[in-house]
């Protein structure tokens, strides 16, 4: 394309540095035909040499072609001649540097073509460079932009003109020149019309599309298996012969060739080879010649050099091709055996395409002419050729060729005897070259060390405690083994390990000698449908425990082998793909992890792959280290990154190459903060035991408190942070257990002791001597006012007792089962006897009234099993919030204390003097909380701070908006933030904050951002870091702080509603991607959460805290209106219209709340909880309604309350639909429908009982329970006729359902009490209720039922049968456990029998007839009646073929039927299998249609049998055989003994059951029985599965659902 070239100011540049300097400092030096005498002379001082070559006139366009010999034919002495040839190579590649460096300050790629043919040769052999940014100084013209658009049509004319002869060149630079000028023209006219000046030019240049990188070639003479190549980067153009010992390079394409046969093949490769080697060994020059790289005066198109690669099938094709040396045709047998040893085999390099996993190479063969070799000789040879029409290979005819290097290919030689007469200066020359040839000289000591640490650290002296770290390694060798040290001190967030041995005998192994870690697949990083990032998170135990992730198989796990580089592309690449973004953009943050490449074996192109996948989803290279001992290693790696998205020097920076592992281990343990330092803990004998890393991390529920916790704190570390830790405490931070180490070890004042703290350490002791109660677990629980310290208080009692008991915090969103296993761990750690172990203390923040019941009784549990019942095992530590400590501690006084703001005397006086003493060291607003505590936060005092606080602020500055939005959340969401990047964010778009993490390190971030708030803000405001993830945040210093700056910066009238429609307004804040959960949780808890008492709340509330307080003190309307802008802002999320229904009907506008109620039940028509507040809109409606007309009238008639029972009747039907939809979501247990259908009913059933209608009773009874109405409702309620007598179906239906959910699911509707209206509290006592009030008013009787004289026989056996208790399978097999029924095995013989009299006429009978049999089976095989497994297999063969016909129960008769026992055979074995997977599909999709999955602690999954060790029947053990060893216990401890394992491990239970093996995957349980099956078994307890994958045994539970696993334990811990 035709383009004005620009002018550039050409910076002086220094080519070679050091003595003998060769510098380039004005482009007469840029240009080689400009190089003269002055030139010359400073590359050496002989003054003879320099004038011979003046006197022949050798310019540098001359000296370009000479060799080493031409110098010598000139008489220029070897040295001089040497020093010359060499200079001139380097300043030659080093103004091709340079050129590339102008170019690219240049616009997009110009190249000069009015030159004629030379600047044609350079636009076709010169690589192409991808393109660059250009300099902010150079912004391309519109002109330019245009231009660009269509080069890639005039890049095609250009290059033809390259070919072109003299005359047709002249023509086409004429064309050219016409070009130019309409092209100027143009611009004279664009300039008058747009005002631009036009581009200055001088010659009409190209613009090239530069999408290709320059690249090295392999190192000669090194293996082809240590380098890669990126297809369509550029080597360097062909050279030819120069110091001898540089290689000189030849390209082929072989892009046709490489598709023949062999035998087509090896005779191309053979004669390119051989003709390339004996020109290299002619001219007595090393060589290399390249098959797969573009010659482009061959291959038109392509860039010189261009690497394309071609497909290699077999390698030794091209090995076995070189045999023609030893044919005999090609050479003599003397010349034959010199080609032999100086050509080298073929080196196969990988070409890496990142758009497709096709293997490509470039093969390249080394000539490699020795002078003990080749001395005196001259080889010549007949190349061999393939010829078509004879289809054989032939051989040049008559005599053999010598060939010589001539420029940048092989020619034969012309005059043989000046060549002959040569021979001897050549041989001269090669000797002296390889005699004289510098030694490789090591190279200058770096300071590695000093780069590794200030890598790992990013520029600090040590490591950071919180810092994440992710690994990516390959197979360690045994050494390496030895050294590994470092990581194990590491905080590894996960392992991607491409070793498959690496478990068995690698790292991972050896890791897991001292560490424990989560073994996953990539696979396992994908987040089932359903499921949140913080459940997914947990699921995986993510934060908690290293994620050791096998990237490329595991050698010991079945079915999962390594894959070659080619399966893995296809099976793993997307796999890996996922998991890295899944970490990278959802899991941790930009710059809160460190990627380390830890490689000891040589790199494959899978690793490679991650590098690429890291550094696109980390944006850059800022957070990645590469660390390898092998030159190698590092050579591929910088080779694949610098040809496909990073240069060279940006990885060479992140890289510590040459360093051995013992030398980085020792490096980095030297400043990894407490990396040699032990963890004791007490023990019983008042002495104290190591604690294993290992073993502490098993127990990652609990942050555990060591003897010597943070004696590991280094000199350094204590003088550099002590006072800003300290500071951060007393300005509002949370206490860490740095504070009271630093005062215990006298480093700062020491912690004030309140008076609830010795209140409560004397409870501890109480409970610690006397234990008068003989409990295993003892509660103690601290109710706190926010912000009082109460917190602080619970963590100076651990810490105060960590030398005399075991102390532990429970970490948040664990269950109460993985906190009690991990808390037993941590009481029988290295003790030997159960009842001679020291108590656990236990630390449990902001949890609620269940978390703490479901823990203690799991500690219960624990310690039954152990025998321990009188001896005191846990104290739980309860620390609460609560807006009335002082009323729970009245309550309570033996285990509760109360904190308070309000301080007493003694407290006074502490406050007082420690306040002194910090003010000398601190200025009071840098300690403001502690200030406010000392002064009992009194209101007065606090608006006084506040008042003071203000003074003088901008009420219009951007950082008062953000103190007012962190206020507003603070005071009415509890524990809520601001994370500091969505600060950052309200920032910079006002200009006020500036940070570049590509040039600016991480600590320079929080700098930059305090510096942007003001003096009121950095006062107010405390900084917070999330301890898993780093993310930073801010909050104000305490919640009453918070409320006071509410109020007293809303001035001029402005009012919270007015902030909290700003703050929902604002798109920066709401649309900022980063930690953008957090921030939408918090908005959406502002308008939407509800208070709750049980939750440490003030009292429980109908709508959030700040919509009720705009309620209560602004207006109704400002309330609804914010409920509005929060229903538009939240993408019109039908919950808030739901709000928006309940806030309008509570202050009786119904006619908005039938609005609202019908627009979110239009948006979400399956939502019980929606359907249900539609249903309170009509329920309220009609109580509304039906109190005005009592308030009235006395008198009640059918007209006058027409309008109210329609309103009920609309009631009834949205229940219904509440009721459907309830049974229907599977993830919810929402009853309210129906208890809200049964209170609406009567409460009509009242209505008509007073009205005139039906002052008669039966009346009333008649219309609602016949056709009958009466002529007084006839007309008035003419529409409502059929719902009303479907009434007392409706009321009875739902009573029905509520008393069989209550006995069957064993539930509280209460559960969901936040999101339903008017809960009912005590279900149970309600039932009773309502059943006696509908009873009441339909207590009369219908006539007895006709005689059933007349009644067939079948009919009389199925009465008989429901008599005996055999109507359904479920009341059968509950004959088993029947205590009252004295004969069972009579009543199971007569019901087996009445099943044959009357024959199994449905589906349902043939159930109930093979249950019977089995349940005999259970108590008597000697029966009579009793018929054989075979003849019930063979009698089920009745049920439908078509397992979707079949009903539930029959399902599961075939899965006990026909499961697979010991003796058979396995192929018989193998169709069992298949069939009972088969049955199981279906039965657990029946499952899952009619029962829900709902957490275990809201319904348990009934067992009915187990997998026995006996045959035929007897190998079906009914559960009251399994749970007679407990049955001397309570019902409910029996069953939570059984459900946490207990009972498993007696020995009668494993005399009973059949251990079946498998193995865990993904946290499902595998069967190992079938051979070409998966056959997953969900687990009766899934928190008892191994969070990572093992091999396990578990014995099968038959429920409902299909078999299930019990007691799942690991092989080898049986």
């Amino acid at each position: 394309m035709l383009a004005t070239g620009l002018h550039t100011q050409r910076c002086p540049h220094t080519l070679v540095s050091g003595k003998g300097e060769v510098g380039v400092k004005d482009d007469t030096f840029r240009h080689t035909e400009d190089w003269k005498r002055l030139s010359i002379a400073k590359w050496t001082e002989d003054q003879v040499s320099i004038r011979k070559i003046h006197e022949q006139e050798v310019n540098g366009t001359a000296l370009l072609e000479l060799m080493l010999e031409d110098l010598m034919l000139l008489n220029i002495k070897l040295g001089p001649a040497r020093v010359i040839i060499n200079k001139r190579e380097q300043l030659s590649k080093s103004v091709k540097t340079v050129d590339v460096q102008d170019e690219k300050m240049q616009p997009p790629f110009t190249r000069d073509i009015t030159s004629g043919a030379g600047a044609c040769q350079e636009l076709e052999k010169e690589p192409q460079i991808e393109k660059e940014k250009e300099p902010p100084c150079k912004k391309m013209s519109d002109n330019e932009n245009d231009a660009e658009k269509h080069s890639d049509r005039h890049h095609t004319e250009v290059k033809a003109s390259c070919s072109l002869g003299p005359q047709e060149l002249q023509s086409h630079q004429e064309g050219l020149t016409a070009a130019k000028e309409t092209l100027s023209s143009h611009k004279d006219s664009e300039q008058a019309t747009t005002g631009k000046m036009p581009l200055e030019e001088d010659a009409v240049s190209v613009v090239m599309p530069m999408t290709k990188k320059d690249c090295r070639p392999r190192p000669f003479e090194k293996e082809g298996i240590n380098h890669t190549y990126i297809k369509s980067n550029v080597l360097y153009p062909e050279t030819g012969a120069s110091d001898l010992i540089s290689p000189c390079h030849e390209f082929k394409s072989f892009a046709t060739a490489a598709e023949l046969d062999r035998t087509r093949l090896q005779a191309k490769f053979a004669r390119e080879v051989l003709k390339f080697a004996t020109g290299c060994m002619n001219v007595r020059s090393n060589g290399t010649i390249h098959f797969g790289v573009m010659d482009s005066k061959e291959d038109k198109g392509y860039v010189h050099g261009e690497i394309i690669g071609i497909p290699v099938l077999e390698k030794d094709v091209y090995v076995d091709a070189l045999d023609y040396i030893e044919n005999g045709k090609c050479f003599s047998a003397l010349h034959s055996n010199h080609v032999r040893q100086c050509v080298r085999p073929p080196e196969f390099v990988k070409v890496i395409d990142m758009d497709t996993d096709q293997k490509r190479y470039v093969v390249e063969v080394d000539i490699v002419p020795s002078i003990n070799i080749v001395k005196s000789m001259t080889y010549a040879v007949r190349l061999p050729n393939f010829n078509e029409k004879s289809n054989k290979i032939i051989y040049d005819k008559g005599e053999r060729t010598i060939f010589r290097r001539a420029g940048a290919s092989s020619k034969p030689v012309d005059d043989l005897n000046e060549f002959y007469t040569r021979v001897q200066e050549r041989d001269a020359l090669r000797e002296d070259a390889e005699n004289t040839q510098s030694p490789t000289k090591a190279e200058p000591s770096k300071d590695l060390g000093r780069k590794l640490t200030m890598l790992v650290t990013r520029g600090k002296k040590h490591i950071d405690k919180g810092e994440w770290f992710i690994l990516v390694t390959n197979r360690f060798g045994h050494e390496d083994l030895q050294n590994i040290e470092f990581l194990l001190n590491m905080k590894l967030f996960s392992v991607f390990d491409f070793d498959p041995h690496s478990n068995v005998s690698g790292f991972c192994q050896e890791y897991l000698k001292h560490r424990t870690a989560n073994l996953h697949f990539l696979q396992d990083y994908r987040i089932p449908s359903g499921l949140t990032m913080k459940e997914f998170e947990s699921r995986l135990c993510l934060f908690d425990q290293t994620s050791w992730i096998f990237c490329n198989g595991r050698s010991d796990f079945k079915g999962k082998e390594a894959n070659d580089d080619k399966t893995w592309f296809k099976t793993k690449k997307t796999q890996l793909k996922e998991c890295v973004s899944l970490i990278c953009k959802q899991i941790l943050p930009k710059c809160t992890f460190t990627l380390i490449f830890l490689l000891t074996s040589p790199v494959e192109d899978p690793l490679l792959h991650t590098y690429s996948e890291f550094f696109s989803d980390m944006e850059g290279h800022e957070d990645i280290i590469f660390i390898t001992e092998s030159q190698d290693n590092f050579a591929k790696w910088q080779s694949f990154a610098g040809g496909s998205f990073c240069d060279g020097q940006t990885v060479a920076r992140s890289s510590v190459v040459g360093m051995k592992m013992s030398h980085v281990n020792e490096t980095l343990q030297r400043i990894q903060s407490g990396s040699r330092t032990a963890k004791h803990l007490p023990t019983y004998g008042r002495g104290e035991c190591l604690l294993d890393t290992r073993e502490e991390q098993k127990m990652f529920s609990l942050e555990i408190l060591f003897m010597d916790h943070c004696d590991e704190t280094k000199e350094d570390v204590i003088e550099a942070e002590k006072e800003s830790i300290e500071q951060h405490f007393y300005h509002g931070g949370k206490v860490s257990w740095m504070n009271f180490w630093l005062a215990e070890k006298k480093h700062v004042g020491e912690v004030i002791q309140r008076d609830a703290y010795h209140e409560i350490l004397n409870l501890l002791s109480d409970s610690l001597k006397t234990n008068t109660d003989a409990t295993t677990t003892h509660g103690l629980n601290i109710f706190h006012h926010p912000g009082s310290g109460g917190s602080t208080v619970a963590r100076q009692v651990l810490w105060n007792n960590r030398k005399k008991l075991r102390c532990a915090v429970v970490k948040p969103s664990y269950s109460a089962i993985a906190v009690s296993e991990h808390a037993y761990l941590l009481r029988r750690y290295d003790e030997n006897d159960s009842l001679k172990c020291l108590p656990v203390v236990l630390l449990v923040e902001d949890c609620d009234d269940d978390f703490l019941c479901d823990l203690k009784h799991e500690f219960e549990v624990a310690v039954n099993r152990e025998k321990t019942q009188r001896t005191l095992c846990f104290i739980v530590l309860s620390c609460r919030r609560s807006y009335g400590p002082e009323k729970m501690c009245k309550e309570s006084p033996l285990h509760n204390v109360s904190v308070t703001h309000k301080l007493s005397d003694e407290e006074k006086r502490q406050f007082a003097g420690k306040r002194k003493t910090l003010e000398k060291q601190y200025k009071p607003e840098f300690i403001l909380t502690f200030v406010l505590m000392s002064e009992g936060f009194d209101q007065k005092y606090v608006e006084q701070f506040v008042k003071n606080l203000l003074q003088g602020i901008d009420h219009d500055h951007i950082v008062t908006c953000i103190i007012r939005y962190v206020a507003l959340l603070n005071t009415y969401v509890q524990n809520s933030f601001l994370s500091q990047s969505h600060c950052e964010a309200l920032l910079t778009n006002h200009g006020m904050f500036e940070w570049h993490p590509a040039t600016e390190k991480e600590e320079f971030r929080r700098h930059a951002f305090e510096n942007a708030l003001t003096e009121q803000a950095r006062l107010v405001f405390v900084h917070l870091q999330d301890e898993r993830t780093n993310i930073k945040s801010i909050r104000v210093i305490h919640p009453l702080v918070a409320k006071e700056i509410l109020q007293q910066l809303l001035h001029n009238n402005k009012e919270e509603s007015g902030l909290a429609l700003e703050l929902l307004s604002d798109d920066i804040l709401f649309d900022h991607r980063f930690d953008r959960y957090d921030y939408v949780k918090f908005l959406r808890d502002l308008f939407m959460r509800r208070d709750q008492v049980n939750k440490g709340d003030e009292a429980d509330s109908f709508f959030s805290p700040l919509i009720e307080h705009v309620r209560d003190t602004e207006t109704v309307e400002k309330a609804i209106d914010l409920l509005k802008e929060a229903y538009r802002r939240f993408d019109k999320d039908p919950l808030f219209a739901q709000h928006l229904a309940r806030l309008n009907y509570s202050q009786d506008k119904f006619e908005e709340a039938e609005h609202w109620a019908e627009l979110a039940a239009k948006k979400s028509p399956n939502n019980p909880f929606i359907l249900h507040t539609k249903g309170q809109v009509y329920r309220k409606w009609f109580y509304a309604k039906v109190a005005g007309i009592k308030k009235e009238s006395k008198s009640i008639n059918a007209v006058r309350i027409t309008d109210a029972v329609g309103t009920a009747v609309k009631a009834m039907d949205c229940f219904q639909d509440c009721q459907t939809a309830a049974i229907k979501d599977a993830e919810s247990m929402n009853n309210a429908g129906f208890f809200a259908a049964v209170e609406v009913g009567c409460r009509l059933l009242q209505l008509f009982s007073h009205s005139s209608a039906f002052s008669n009773k039966i009346e009333g009874m008649k219309y609602l329970l016949t056709d009958y109405i009466p002529e007084e409702v006839k007309e008035p309620w003419e529409h409502f006729h059929s719902k009303l007598k479907g009434l007392h179906v409706i009321i009875r239906s739902a009573l029905e359902w509520i008393s069989e959910d209550l006995s069957y699911f064993q539930t509280d509707p209460g559960a969901d009490e936040e999101e339903t209206e008017d809960p009912v509290k005590h279900p149970k006592m309600w039932l009773l209720t309502k059943s006696a009030e509908y009873g009441k008013y339909f207590g009369d009787s219908f006539p007895s039922p006709h005689s059933t004289s007349n009644i067939p026989p079948p009919t009389l056996i199925r009465m008989k049968i429901y008599q005996l208790g055999g109507g359904n399978m479920t009341s059968i097999f509950s004959i088993l456990t029947d205590s009252k029924q004295k004969n069972k095995v009579k009543v199971l013989e007569e019901l087996i029998c009445l099943y044959k009299q009357k024959g199994q006429t449905d589906q349902m009978d043939l159930v109930n007839h093979i249950a019977c049999h089995i349940a005999l089976s259970c108590l008597s095989n000697q029966s009579q009646v009793l018929i054989s497994l075979k003849e019930l297999q063979d009698l089920s063969q009745k049920f439908p073929k078509d397992k979707q016909k079949c009903q539930p129960n029959a399902l599961f008769l075939l899965t006990l039927l026909f499961w697979p026992e010991e003796h058979e055979r396995e192929e018989d074995k193998e169709k069992k299998y298949k069939f009972v997977l088969s049955v199981v599909k279906f039965l657990t999709t029946c499952y899952h249609d009619k029962m829900k999955d709902i957490p275990l602690k809201r319904r348990r999954i009934y067992t009915h049998f187990f997998l026995g060790n006996g045959k035929g029947l007897a190998k079906i053990v009914h559960k009251s055989k399994v749970e007679i060893t407990t049955k001397s216990l309570p019902v409910t401890e029996k069953r939570m003994r059984w459900y946490h394992g207990e009972g498993w491990k007696l020995p009668e239970t494993a005399k009973l059951l059949r251990s079946v093996s498998g193995r865990t995957e993904s946290h499902s349980i595998y069967l190992a029985g079938p051979q070409n099956l998966d056959f997953m078994v969900p687990a009766q307890n899934m928190a008892s599965l191994p969070k990572s994958n093992e091999n396990v045994t578990f014995y099968l539970g038959f429920t409902m659902r299909g078999p299930m696993a019990y007691n799942v334990t690991k092989v080898g811990e049986e």
